[in-house]
């Protein structure tokens, strides 16, 4: 049987939002989105699953680890992808991968002077 983390998005969301330029942000579908200026490091649907969108390459390389499944809307797309959450190491995945999208915007982008948009 499948359970979730109870908490887990709000464990998430705290420790994504303790870095320079990410905020929070409502989408139009009830998740949390977390950005860096407008570009999203990963979403959240509750406590139960993130959604992510990477590089191509990046998206293989992580579909192949096992990290992240098929996204549910995107499943031919490489660089979509999903994490389930069901316990804490999976809530420490999630921050891992948003992590590297993180980094990969900002090494790009910089980090914005002005907070994402609500």
């Amino acid at each position: 049987m499948t359970t979730t983390a109870p908490g887990a998005a709000d464990r998430i969301v705290a420790a994504v939002c303790a870095w320079p330029g990410v905020a929070e942000v409502a989408g139009s579908r009830g998740e949390r989105s977390l950005r860096v200026g407008r570009r999203e490091v990963g979403h959240l649907h509750g406590d139960r699953v993130a959604h992510f969108s990477f590089t191509r390459p990046l998206g293989e390389e992580l579909r192949a680890q096992g990290r992240i499944g098929p996204h549910p809307v995107f499943p031919d797309a490489p660089g979509m992808g999903a994490r389930r959450i069901e316990g804490p190491e999976d809530e420490a995945d999630v921050i891992a991968l948003m992590r590297r999208n993180y980094d990969r915007i900002v090494e790009r982008y910089g980090i914005p002077q002005e907070p994402a948009a609500a």
